[in-house]
């Protein structure tokens, strides 16, 4: 399991983190507080708070890892 956070601040970051967690056949969760979301739920992001960075894991290979983390370095806040 890898984890690093992401910060979501507009629609449109969200519309791109779970078209980018879909493209992925790893399981990708989101961990906000108490809540784990499955990434790829965009009913389910909106369902949390996003005015708080959160933390994303990504339960595959290092590969998959790796592609991941590439396809959303724009919302990255800190590992």
């Amino acid at each position: 399991m890898y984890n690093f956070k992401i910060t979501l601040s507009s629609i449109n970051e969200v519309k791109n983190f779970v078209n980018a967690a879909c493209s992925q056949m790893c399981d990708i969760d989101i961990i906000s507080g108490r809540y784990v979301i499955d990434a790829k739920s965009i009913m389910g992001i909106f369902s949390i708070d996003l005015t708080k960075p959160v933390t994303v894991s990504v339960n595959g290979t290092e590969e998959e890892y790796k592609t991941f983390r590439e396809a959303v370095k724009d919302i990255i806040v800190e590992d």
